[in-house]
């Protein structure tokens, strides 16, 4: 049986930014000036660093969050989403008064962004829902296995301001092993040989934070410098908290560049540990780079 709950986020502190970004329908992993992200449960501007309040709220087949602008909520057809079966998500979005919102901003090249993690961070999905009238989005996904699963819905209604909604939902069968949380030791990734390095400017919380990620060919260790626009751009950077309370979706500082260092300025609202997915275009495929960092 479908359970709905509507949840009430605050809204937090707000910042002038940069439009909201995202990627494909199929791409899964995988700041203090106006290029910080903005962060979930946030109607206003896009660069809060809040989280929303709804945390583990709403595990029904269809959840809701809200904030004082505007509520979305997610649900499954069936009523509820089985581990590794394809199933179709929609996504609808409604204002205050419950009347569905139609109208959206393109934003890097899409109407809404649909992140999907885990409890333990370690699935990322990053889909673009297309959109159906009356304020309805849907998508085929799948989950990788059943326990909770949080949807961050990224959209620009039209004439608005970036806004970040979430929920939880739950998934049913087996549970996955839940790994713990601990941040990289080195922050160099192989990637579909690609070898990724995060260059951090500071891992102090509530500071500018400039993210330049370093991409080379991982045999020979040269600098990839034809990286192709990413929706627009040339990358994105997710960031999520440990406990999924706080989410950041961060532009690059130049756009235009196209390697082998593509740098993001953002900053993290609070101490503690947080995942960062970054992702890239080379030869017609994206790739996502996953690092756990610990801000203190």
């Amino acid at each position: 049986m479908k359970k709905t709950l509507i949840l009430v986020a605050a809204a937090a502190l707000a910042i002038s930014v940069l439009a909201a970004c995202g990627k494909g329908d199929d791409s899964k992993s995988a700041g203090g000036n106006k290029h910080a992200g903005h962060t979930a449960g946030s109607a206003q501007a896009s660069a809060h660093h809040g989280g929303d309040h709804n945390e583990h709220d709403g595990h029904g087949a269809e959840a809701a969050s809200a904030t004082a602008d505007f509520q979305v909520s997610f649900a499954f057809p069936a009523g509820a989403a089985k581990a590794d079966e394809d199933t179709e998500l929609t996504v609808q979005v409604k204002d205050k008064s419950g009347k569905p919102v139609d109208r959206y901003e393109v934003s890097h090249e899409k109407l809404l962004h649909l992140i999907v993690v885990n409890h333990d961070l370690s699935f990322f999905n990053h889909i673009h829902p297309t959109f159906r009238g009356d304020g309805t989005f849907a998508v085929n996904t799948s989950f990788p296995a059943g326990g909770e699963y949080k949807l961050f819905a990224d959209f620009v209604p039209a004439g608005g301001a970036n806004t970040t909604l979430s929920d939880w939902v739950q998934v049913a069968g087996p549970e996955g092993a839940h790994a713990a949380i601990t941040a990289d030791k080195t922050l160099v990734k192989e990637v579909d040989g690609k070898e990724v390095e995060l260059i951090m400017s500071t891992t102090k919380p509530k500071e500018d934070v400039t993210l330049t990620f370093n991409i080379r060919d991982a045999n020979t260790k040269r600098g990839i410098d034809n990286l192709q626009p990413y929706l627009g751009a040339i990358g994105h950077v997710v960031i999520v908290s440990e406990d999924a309370s706080q989410y950041l979706h961060v532009h690059p500082v130049d756009e235009k560049a196209t390697g082998p260092d593509a740098a993001f300025a953002t900053s993290f609202p609070d101490s503690g540990t947080y995942k960062i997915w970054g992702q890239f275009q080379h030869d017609g495929k994206v790739f996502t780079a996953p690092f756990v960092v610990n801000m203190k």
